[in-house]
């Protein structure tokens, strides 16, 4: 898998479990200390996150951090 196979797949699985749990994308930018627009661009796949960003995002969804980089090759 590329990297930038790898980015969207990370972005689209970001994306599914925020909207799981009913949280915009300015609210989950916002408790993570984000820009909006830094989100937006994770979830389209168009940035490498940070394994820091990722962890900061599981923390906000109250989720375990393997959540997000459980992903289907």
């Amino acid at each position: 898998m590329e990297i930038g196979q790898l980015q969207q797949k990370i972005g689209a699985r970001v994306r599914t479990l925020r909207e799981s749990k009913g949280i915009s994308q300015q609210n989950l930018a916002a408790i993570c200390n984000f820009e909006k627009a830094n989100l937006s661009r994770l979830e389209a796949g168009r940035t490498n996150p940070t394994v820091s960003t990722l962890y900061k995002i599981s923390q906000a969804l109250e989720i375990p951090l393997s959540d997000i980089v459980d992903i289907d090759d």
